[in-house]
């Protein structure tokens, strides 16, 4: 395979992923971005987590996190305590709001992502099955 074809197969990825979470961002009115959602998923299944943790876990920066946190705990999605057994240590941990809205932003980007695959034939999902599937192992 050519490096032009890699190029564009990866360039090709790249827009389908930008176009959902631009149209996730659109049907998705809560004032909330794909990065305050993963935020608040982390801290669903992980529980209770310092802003540090957070950044490694998701790929962000601490500061982004706590950028992304203010809001979060603005809209009561989150709260922020301090550590006990280091009262300078920041802690996160996610509402029951919170658990709420990422349910919700869940089901917004299933049915994204079903109005996507219904775009194409049922030969060509079950081509891309095999694809996703060979590439996942």
């Amino acid at each position: 395979m050519s490096e032009q074809t890699i190029f564009e197969i990866i360039h090709n990825m790249d827009k389908v992923t930008d176009n959902l979470i631009v149209q996730w961002n659109k049907s998705f009115n809560e004032d909330l971005g794909v990065s305050h959602i993963l935020v608040l998923a982390h801290l669903m299944v992980h529980g209770k987590s310092s802003p540090s943790d957070i950044a490694k876990e998701v790929g962000l920066t601490p500061p982004t996190i706590t950028h992304l946190a203010e809001k979060l705990i603005s809209k009561k999605l989150a709260v922020r305590t301090t550590s006990e057994s280091d009262r300078r240590m920041i802690i996160l941990s996610i509402t029951d709001k919170g658990v709420e809205m990422v349910k919700r932003a869940n089901k917004e980007g299933v049915t994204l992502r079903k109005k996507l695959f219904e775009t194409l034939t049922t030969e060509e999902r079950d081509q891309l099955l095999k694809i996703y599937r060979k590439l996942s192992n």
